[in-house]
């Protein structure tokens, strides 16, 4: 919707983006996890490139576990969503941030390293249960489309415990996260990679 929006604003009439969309199970990828899913991922680009298809985007944060490793194997650039995110904290002239995700994305280097890669200093929460919390409720609450109030308020805390140790913003690095929390609940700046990530591919379409 984000996309189809952003080039209608841009092009007007009845123009959209035309795009080629490969939907994976994602029951298919929890049954494996993350770590074992490159080749899940793979037949996914493989299946689209063949479609004669001019770029990738991994719709999920997690998935760019292996953003570079796919494109050095299939040869087509991927709109990088960690990388976007990072630019527009920068125009903001942000430092440090706060990063909330899955436990993959909060522990995992690949997230953090692309963040570190212009000049970010990331934090995430300290303790073992917020991190497991975080992932719980991600994954049998959020992902199914549940949003509980209780769990809303609990984020929101989570956030403030951020940035009382030094967070000068929040990055929320999981697409199901901006349906619980957004800007308006926080006086801390947000960042919503996939808005964030719908902007950039935007501007790759209508160039």
């Amino acid at each position: 919707m984000g996309i189809n929006d952003g080039v209608n604003a841009r092009l007007g009439g009845l123009n959209f983006a035309e795009c080629i969309i490969y939907s994976l199970n994602f029951g298919d990828i929890q049954s494996k996890s993350w770590d074992n899913s490159f080749e899940l991922l793979l037949g996914a680009c493989e299946s689209l490139k063949k479609t004669g298809i001019e770029s990738i985007v991994l719709c999920a944060n997690t998935a760019h576990l292996f953003a570079d490793r796919l494109q050095d194997t299939i040869g087509l650039p991927i709109i990088h969503i960690v990388e976007e995110t990072a630019k527009a904290v920068n125009k903001k002239g942000y430092k440090k941030v706060g990063l909330l995700g899955t436990k993959y994305t909060m522990e995992m280097n690949f997230y953090r390293n692309k963040l570190e890669k212009y000049g970010l200093e990331v934090l995430i929460p300290e303790k073992q249960e917020t991190k497991d919390y975080i992932q719980r409720t991600l994954k049998e609450e959020l992902g199914i489309g549940f949003i509980n109030p209780e769990t809303k308020t609990n984020y929101i805390s989570i956030v403030k415990e951020l940035a009382d140790c030094g967070a000068e913003c929040i990055i929320l690095g999981c697409t199901e996260i901006p349906m619980l929390i957004s800007q308006e609940d926080l006086s801390i700046h947000v960042f919503d990679t996939t808005r964030i990530h719908c902007q950039a591919i935007v501007d790759y379409i209508v160039y």
